[in-house]
């Protein structure tokens, strides 16, 4: 406990220069392990830590059919490893002010630690990482426990007006597409699945090949590449799973009503949207900005919230992955008002689509973006999560580097070329959960 104090201290000394300094893209470095493992690397010495992050292409995507395997899969990695159970793993890692961190998502899975870089702390930090990725044991014990918290999680979804909604709209937009299926599973799948299907997921996809490492902090190239080569120890190479089936677009229009006993309706209206390295991303990014996604200055919170008070909050966003990740306008209203906040939702899409923002509302929103993107690299943690995507969705490595000159060029007409390129109004989901549905 005294190490993690002394980190807390060391942050919150350091906190003001840290706020204060503008900081300019941080230099990448780059290789490939002789395993197939891609590595990207930043070198930044503002503080005595290091974070590094394993990502793999091991998330819910990959769960076939047994929705919930990844996250399960992935769960289970701290569970119980290299003969230690989750109490000595865990106070492994604590021993020395680590902090270990693991998800699965809909793309991309991993495990990571944050470390100081002190050696002796370092070392065990790196290595217990190692244990965990390498050689977990999945004792059965913790399987049980963890598939029970699942199902106690399922049915805390269906509870939820906004998890049903989520969940019926990526169903009716992805229909048989892998993104379709929730990543937390499903009643059917958390009965069916096996420890062996555990092991034989963990075997198929937590390989060399299907890993990218990144690590950011005060360590230098030669540090990084020891901890890596540690880490890698014993993790067999593999090969990279089949990419992903495309999305396909949707053939017709879909409303999707589910009845639930709230006051408020759930609405969800939206269809694919775009990749994370589609052409079109710095357009379409930018041509949400204004529309719904800069919080109280959008028009759909102008127009629905403050004009007509229809809704308390109302946004929309694109979720770019893998393949495409939908387009999606979200709103909460009261029962009553359903059909009043929806068609005018609608209606401001049609509108946007067809004449996209004014000149005021482009330099606004150009501003605000770049303005602010300093801010998103002013922590090793952001900057780690910066090179993860750039690395799994093949980005240029110079993304950061020219990140600001490609939101500056976007124009008015750019951004009307886009979305009449790639919002199609007349064939949209709408899904309502709520007593107006």
């Amino acid at each position: 406990m005294r190490i993690k104090h002394c980190i807390l201290s060391v942050c919150f000394m350091l906190m003001p220069v840290v706020a204060g300094h503008v900081h300019a893209s941080p230099e990448i470095q780059s290789w490939t392990t002789q395993q197939g493992a891609k590595v990207l690397f930043v070198e930044n010495n503002m503080l005595p830590m290091v974070d590094v992050r394993i990502v793999f292409d091991a998330a819910g995507s990959r769960d076939g059919a047994l929705p919930g395997l990844a996250m399960l899969t992935n769960g289970l990695l701290a569970e119980g490893a290299a003969g230690k159970d989750a109490q000595q793993l865990a106070e492994s890692f604590e021993s020395v002010g680590a902090q270990f961190g693991n998800d699965s998502l809909r793309d991309m899975a991993y495990v990571g630690v944050r470390t100081l870089t002190d050696e002796q702390y370092m070392n065990t930090a790196i290595n217990t990482l190692a244990d965990v990725l390498v050689r977990p044991d999945f004792p059965r014990g913790a399987f049980e426990r963890e598939l029970a918290r699942m199902k106690v999680a399922l049915e805390a979804r269906k509870q939820s007006p906004s998890d049903i909604a989520e969940e019926a709209f990526f169903k009716a937009v992805y229909a048989e597409h892998p993104y379709a299926m929730p990543v937390g599973g499903t009643d059917e799948s958390l009965e069916n699945i096996t420890l062996q299907d555990i092991e034989a997921f963990y075997q198929q996809y937590y390989v060399a090949s299907n890993a990218i490492t990144v690590i950011v902090g005060a360590v230098d190239r030669k540090t990084a590449a020891r901890m890596v080569d540690t880490i890698f120890d014993g993790l067999p190479a593999g090969s990279k799973p089949e990419p992903l089936p495309p999305v396909p677009d949707l053939a017709q229009a879909e409303t999707v009503k589910i009845d639930f006993p709230s006051k408020q309706s759930h609405i969800y209206v939206g269809q694919p949207g775009m990749k994370r390295n589609d052409e079109d991303f710095f357009k379409l990014y930018v041509a949400n900005h204004p529309f719904g996604g800069s919080g109280f200055s959008s028009r759909l919170v102008e127009t629905i919230r403050e004009e007509r008070g229809l809704a308390y909050s109302v946004s929309s966003y694109f979720s770019p992955m893998r393949e495409r990740g939908p387009f999606m306008m979200s709103l909460q209203t009261r029962a009553d008002q359903t059909d009043e906040a929806l068609q005018l939702l609608r209606s401001e899409l049609d509108k946007y689509v067809a004449s996209g923002p004014d000149k005021d509302e482009l330099e606004d929103s150009i501003s605000n973006i770049t303005g602010s993107f300093p801010l998103s690299l002013d922590s090793n943690s952001k900057i780690l999560g910066f090179l993860a995507m750039i690395a799994f969705y093949d980005l240029p490595e110079d993304f950061l580097e020219t990140y600001i000159d490609n939101i500056q060029k976007v124009d008015r007409s750019d951004i009307r070329e886009a979305l009449r390129n790639r919002i199609d109004i007349d064939h949209t989901v709408t899904v309502i959960v709520g007593n107006g549905g």
